[in-house]
């Protein structure tokens, strides 16, 4: 009897065995799916929280579907070990035998859908690799968003140390506080690329910030700069303006008035100037000293164009003089400049040529002709020299033109 009862217990013993093999392979498989599906929900998060491109929310709803069929075969294996329990004393073939390939088709199910889910996973690649990349940059660019905005803020600090308010600048910088709120909220709550772009904004306004404020100092000085520079401008325009009046003084007892009428408002008018020029300059100092640097800017600029153009206007003046003097002692030389001119363009018109083109020769004679009459106009006690000197100076301008003219067509024929 005990024989007997010792070869039963080892057959039942090897059906028990056979089903627990049955059994531990597919609790194996089951763990090898679940940590599958836990690898690849990974990198499904990973790409959803960067792409949502078509391809991108493809692969999540494909992600989805397969997890259906997951939890399906994970719930029939559940089921298949509830079902049939190996470690029962009275365990037999049959039992065993049903359990063994309960177990086994449990497995054989899950092998399925693992290979499934392995051909998903690689076909994920371009997807992931794209995803990973976008990662990848998010915290970097976080961070230099924030080392920025900390290198604006210490810029300010600098800039205040040295009296210099930079309200403005401090301005723009607190309005960026809600953004840097945003960047520690992460990517969790805003998505990966709002997160990104939003960093790239945040540290791209923070540096112009901080290049602004320590571009200040620089600013503040070349403002001061420029201010001391165009005062002691104003100041010898003042005294080259008081000498206009001696000067028109000869003009008027040596030439005739119509050498100078149009210069007797100069000397009214370079005063006028000079007041209006303190006036803007003390502007221009207000506005520095309360740093509104675009007002000091336009108020240096306002004076520059007054003093241009009085500064012009004194000088001719000294000018004309200088003129007049040298054509009344001498408008042979006049004469000769402009005869010249003519004769130069007139020989160019002819170059290469039997007779020149009527459009370039009449204007030629013509400035022959009027040269005779501006000679012939120089009579009387006090000739108009000025109005001499004018039609000369256009003379040689008319000549000009068409030596010009002339070399541009030969140009365009080449």
């Amino acid at each position: 009897m005990t024989t007997a009862r010792s070869w039963w217990r080892g057959r039942g013993d090897d059906h028990r065995a056979g089903a627990q093999a049955a059994k531990d392979a597919a609790a194996e498989a089951f763990y090898e799916l679940d940590t599958a599906q836990r690898d690849l929900t990974i990198s499904i998060e990973a790409i959803t929280a960067v792409d949502s491109s078509p391809a991108g929310r493809k692969a999540a709803a494909d992600f989805e579907t397969l997890g259906r069929r997951i939890d399906q075969v994970s719930a029939a294996y559940i089921d298949t070990v509830d079902a049939h329990d190996l470690d029962a004393v009275e365990l037999d073939l049959a039992t065993a035998t049903r359990a063994r390939n309960a177990f086994t088709l449990a497995k054989d199910e899950i092998g399925k859908v693992r290979a499934d889910l392995g051909r998903f996973a690689d076909s994920l690649g371009p997807l992931l690799t794209r995803a990973e990349n976008e990662l990848a940059r998010l915290a970097p660019s976080v961070e230099r968003a924030k080392q920025s905005l900390l290198a604006a803020t210490r810029a300010l600090d600098t800039v205040r140390a040295g009296r210099l308010k930079a309200d403005d600048l401090a301005a723009v910088l607190a309005a960026l506080a809600p953004e840097l709120t945003k960047l520690n909220q992460g990517a969790s709550a805003h998505g990966v690329q709002e997160t990104i772009r939003r960093a790239d904004d945040v540290r791209r306004r923070a540096e112009e910030i901080r290049t602004e404020a320590e571009r200040l100092p620089e600013r503040a000085a070349e403002i001061d700069k420029r201010l001391v520079s165009l005062r002691t401008r104003v100041e010898a325009l003042t005294t080259r303006a008081e000498q206009v009046g001696p000067t028109l003084s000869e003009l008027r007892r040596r030439f005739s008035a119509a050498c100078w009428q149009d210069l007797q408002q100069v000397p009214d008018q370079a005063r006028t100037a000079a007041a209006q020029a303190h006036r803007k300059l003390d502007e221009a100092a207000a506005a520095r000293d309360g740093q509104r640097w675009q007002e000091a800017g336009d108020a240096i600029a306002a004076v520059r164009d007054l003093l241009s153009g009085t500064d012009a206007a004194v000088a001719a003046a000294g000018d004309r003089l200088r003129r007049l003097n040298e054509v009344s002692k001498d408008q042979q030389a006049e004469i000769d400049k402009t005869r010249f001119a003519l004769r130069d363009a007139q020989r160019l018109a002819m170059q290469g040529r039997a007779t020149p083109e009527p459009k370039h020769a009449r204007p030629l004679d013509e400035g022959v002709t009027r040269l005779d009459a501006a000679v012939a106009a120089l009579t009387g006690r006090h000739p108009d020299y000025w109005a001499f000197l004018t039609e000369t100076a256009a003379i040689r301008q008319t000549a000009e033109r068409v030596v010009l003219n002339i070399r541009e067509e030969r140009a365009t024929q080449r």
